[in-house]
């Protein structure tokens, strides 16, 4: 599985400058408010760029403008205007890589896309780069496969959706890369109240994924027990280890077309029914269901996913991950040092904010921990302060 290798992240709220390299599993810790969740903020803000049904503009505008999200320390800096800059690098094949990068500008009460571009470094080759987009400021050009030049789009151009949602059909590198990016799908604390839909009967209908609120659960998993019987089964292994009297999953009808379903105890008449489930029991499944799912996108951005489990739970859910991350890039944000416990210092990324109210980002493998590893776990050595991003 190809991944995303590396972020770099200029002028975002707090991630004044960021450089950040990427791997299958990266679970960011910190306290509250160091810019963890601003970081899945940037990778939602890309898929958005990518998307082909040109969503930047609706993005920009639920996150409340470009000019309200620019860091306190963007300002006018050699000759260059307050903005946002984005760059994304993803190896293409073995020997070269792809880079998009995007720069947003506040323009009146709107925003500016002021430089956009989609570059191939073929090292390999001794070649010049490939450039397969380049916008600065309404100038876009997109490159001709037929007269190998770059050349103005010759249809109509949206000047407030990026390029990259709107490259024509070419190569197939640039392609893959947009709609892998475009599919990065961000994963908030799941919704648990009484009349959440997660708790709800759900129609009957083939879901390779259980939703953003679980309004696709029952449905999910009803069709990998039917379709997919051994991604059930492991689903139903891991809730066994979790919870040892736990026995199995049941979907009851309850109307045409529509589904319940129970979890069955080992030692109990009646199944409980979604809606008297515990929330971290809730949680719990609707997360695990989501880590095997079959219709993963390529880049999975969750938020806090420790919220409400109990603390024995959490080695399970970094094995979940872990065994995840073979099938779509995980980028996680976190502050419970009982999941960090369950960790290698590979797949941990500490984020501390400096005394100018600024974001760092550290890979944990970057800090020389081997020796204090022989005598503390993760999260020890987090608590003791030796890797920075006090909880």
């Amino acid at each position: 599985m190809d991944i995303f290798e590396k972020i770099h992240v200029h002028g975002f709220r707090r991630l004044h400058s960021v450089d950040l390299k990427l791997k299958p599993l990266n679970v960011l810790i910190g306290a509250n408010g160091c810019g963890k969740t601003s970081l899945l903020d940037v990778f939602t803000l890309l898929s958005a760029s990518a998307s082909a049904s040109g969503e930047l503009k609706s993005r920009i505008n639920q996150y409340g403008g470009v000019d309200s999200n620019l860091s306190s320390l963007s300002a006018i800096v050699n000759g260059k205007a307050r903005m946002i800059h984005i760059e994304l690098f993803k190896p293409v094949e073995e020997t070269s890589q792809l880079k998009y990068s995007i720069s947003l500008t506040p323009s009146g009460t709107s925003y500016e896309i002021s430089e956009e571009a989609l570059i191939q470094y073929r090292d390999h080759l001794k070649k010049e780069p490939l450039i397969y987009i380049e916008s600065n400021r309404g100038d876009v050009y997109y490159f001709d496969p037929e007269k190998k030049k770059l050349i103005s789009p010759t249809w109509a151009y949206f000047p407030q959706q990026s390029a990259l949602s709107q490259v024509p059909i070419m190569f197939r590198e640039p392609q893959d890369f947009r709609k892998g990016l475009a599919s990065s799908t961000h994963y908030h604390v799941l919704d648990v109240s009484s009349r959440a839909p997660v708790r709800l009967p759900q129609p009957m209908r083939e879901a390779k994924l259980p939703g953003k609120q679980g309004e696709d659960l029952v449905s999910c998993l009803y069709w990998m027990r039917e379709a997919d019987p051994d991604r059930f089964e492991i689903i139903e292994d891991t809730l066994r280890v979790g919870f040892p009297n736990f026995e199995r999953l049941n979907f009851p009808p309850v109307a045409a077309g529509t589904l319940a379903m129970t979890w069955k105890e080992t030692g109990t008449t009646h199944p409980f029914f979604m809606h008297q489930l515990s929330e971290g029991t809730l949680r719990f499944l609707w997360l695990i269901t989501l880590l095997y799912s079959p219709g993963l996108t390529e880049v999975t951005l969750l938020d806090e996913p420790e919220v409400s489990l109990h603390p024995e739970l959490l080695s399970i859910l970094a094995d979940c991950m872990r065994d995840a991350s073979n099938r779509t890039q995980l980028i996680v944000a976190t502050h419970a040092d009982r999941l960090v416990r369950f960790l290698k210092p590979e797949e941990v990324v500490t984020v501390d904010l400096e005394e100018d109210g600024t974001s760092t980002f550290t890979r944990a493998d970057d800090l020389e921990l081997d020796a204090w590893l022989k005598d503390y776990s993760l999260d020890e050595i987090w608590q003791h302060g030796r890797m920075g991003a006090r909880p």
